[in-house]
């Protein structure tokens, strides 16, 4: 069964290159869908089930450490990753992200590889899909 995956990011063209980027890491085969903040993702999260959220940190409306933390204190969400991926790059940010439940980090500007890594850390091996044998162009 393909994973599912929950990109927020408040700019359109950032989640275009994130779900790229995911693909072209070796799971290509994942379902994904998209919201413009936090509270689009609560949405988003209350009509379908995901295998892991990806969130930017800045964001207008409900950023995504708020995310994190309201994620983390409901019972269905509680279970779901969530990735952090943010300019923010400071070890004291990235400390609070992790303390706050976290499953991992990723600096803007990212490569394939290391949504690859994280990915792979946080849900294991994309099934039959590699990264060397996915279709998907990284020309953006």
């Amino acid at each position: 069964m393909a994973l599912s995956i929950l990109v927020v990011d408040d700019s359109q063209p950032m989640r275009a290159v994130i779900v790229k980027t995911i693909r072209a890491a070796g799971f290509g085969d994942a379902q994904f869908f998209e919201a413009a903040n936090g509270r689009e993702a609560v949405e988003k999260l209350g009509e379908n089930w995901v295998d892991i959220v990806v969130t930017d940190y800045n964001m207008p409306d409900m950023n995504g450490m708020d995310l994190l933390l309201l994620l983390k204190k409901d019972s269905v969400f509680s279970s779901i990753p969530v990735l952090m991926v943010t300019t923010e790059g400071s070890l004291e940010r990235v400390d609070a992200f992790l303390r706050a439940g976290a499953s991992g980090y990723i600096k803007k500007p990212f490569t394939p590889e290391k949504i690859r890594e994280q990915l792979i850390s946080i849900l294991g091996a994309p099934h039959g899909n590699d990264a060397e044998n996915c279709d998907e162009g990284l020309d953006f």
